[in-house]
């Protein structure tokens, strides 16, 4: 199958999907850390989805052959502006009795609100596309409410990875995954504000590495998930 990861510089999904002998690709607006730049679209997903190929992280250009189309899509938009963990930069903490249509944008974070549309209206561009068969991933947020709920929420340590992080998937003509190797879901650290972390997410909270490398540590894809991913997902036509 020709396979399109858009939003993905990791290559979990596309590697994964690579080891059974699919024509898979990764996407995304910066480099890719999976070692593969030939494998690797390096610009907007959106435009490798109506271009069916486009410009890799080589330089080289790769075109689906004529008549070809991508079978399947599996998105991770960025929830940085769309997960629920980050509503609380919203708003104007002292407007928290007020309606929300009248609370003020909060002090430290002006701007949040319209980053957010924007992530609203990228997200759905993907449900948007001609391609046959896709999925959706992203945290738990606000797409529940504006989109739809999604079609399932699954957690990293139905897949072998003792890990928690609640994710949800929103699917056209694709079945739900089902759980390959259920382990503990991992170790939590609690904060000095009592809250309770997973240990893999409280990390990312190291001083000693940059912005971006917390923001691809925040937005991993487990392995035992993008393997099974790959596995179920691989013979749709057949579905």
């Amino acid at each position: 199958m020709n396979i399109l990861i858009a939003c993905e510089e990791s290559q979990a999904v596309c590697m994964a999907f690579r080891k059974r002998g699919h024509n898979a690709y990764s996407c995304d607006i910066i480099e890719s850390s999976g070692g593969h730049p030939e494998w690797h679209f390096h610009q907007d997903a959106l435009e490798v989805i109506k271009q069916r190929g486009g410009t890799l992280e080589t330089g080289k250009e790769y075109f689906l052959p004529a008549g070809e189309a991508w079978d399947l899509m599996i998105a991770h938009p960025p929830c940085t502006y769309l997960s629920v963990s980050g509503a609380r930069w919203l708003y104007h903490p002292d407007d928290a009795h007020l309606p929300t249509e009248q609370r003020r944008e909060h002090p430290n974070h002006i701007g949040r609100r319209e980053k957010q549309k924007e992530a609203i209206d990228f997200f759905l561009e993907f449900t948007h596309t001609d391609i046959k068969s896709w999925a959706i991933e992203n945290p738990v947020g606000i797409m529940n409410t504006i989109y739809r709920k999604p079609d399932q929420i699954v957690q990293p340590y139905w897949f072998g990875d003792s890990a928690s992080k609640k994710t949800c998937l929103w699917l056209h003509n694709l079945p739900l995954l089902e759980p390959t190797k259920i382990v503990d879901p991992g170790e939590r650290v609690v904060l000095s504000s009592g809250r309770s972390l997973p240990k893999w997410y409280s990390d990312s909270f190291n001083t000693n590495i940059s912005t971006e490398e917390r923001r691809k540590l925040r937005s991993k894809t487990f392995l035992g998930f993008a393997e099974a991913i790959a596995e179920q997902w691989s013979n749709i036509d057949k579905l």
